[in-house]
């Protein structure tokens, strides 16, 4: 629980009886690997957050599965359109290695929302993360395939440590056989 409170104090500082609520209600759950978090077609009625592991999120695109992101230690996963609006989730989140979580349901989110602290970071860490994927959408989608492994691996090492080569292949939009050709020009 050090993790997740030193991550939301990290946005917003949290008094005690905000902090206890939060001890009360975020629950730990162990993934093993290849233990779907999420399942497309279900509603997502959980956010997470990882403890440690790694967790990636893919959609079947023409009978075939496309990694849309890996998720490592210290982050929030949820299927957003999903669990926001309670309606049936698009994607698949796939615990990749056993992972640890934190989770809070729908119903105690709600709960959560009533503390005037936890709101604020919840407003203020959808703020980052909206702002941060309108970015990182933009300049993403710019880059080949080269300069989008060279992204990962300067800006997201756990990712290229910890992910299967396939689903990080999947991820930056070439064959296996591809990136292992970008890796050896790198290095």
């Amino acid at each position: 629980m050090t993790e997740l409170l030193r991550v939301i104090n990290s946005f917003q500082e949290l008094d005690l009886e905000t902090e206890q609520a939060v001890r009360k209600y975020f629950v730990e759950e162990k993934f093993q690997r290849g233990e779907f978090i999420i399942t497309e077609g279900k509603i997502c009625s959980k956010i997470y957050f990882i403890k440690s592991g790694l967790v990636r999120r893919f959609c079947v695109e023409d009978g075939i599965e496309v990694t849309k992101w890996i998720y490592t230690d210290n982050q929030f996963v949820t299927s957003l359109s999903s669990f926001f609006e309670q309606k049936l989730s698009f994607e698949s989140f796939q615990a990749s290695e056993e992972t640890i979580v934190y989770s809070l349901s729908f119903q105690d989110e709600q709960i959560l929302l009533e503390y005037p602290l936890f709101s604020k970071f919840h407003i203020k860490l959808l703020r980052v993360y909206l702002s941060k994927l309108n970015e990182f959408h933009h300049f993403y989608t710019s880059m080949n395939a080269q300069e989008k492994y060279l992204y990962l691996l300067n800006s997201l090492p756990q990712i290229i440590l910890k992910a299967k080569l396939k689903d990080i292949a999947s991820l930056i939009g070439v064959s296996p056989e591809t990136l292992s050709r970008i890796r050896a020009q790198i290095t």
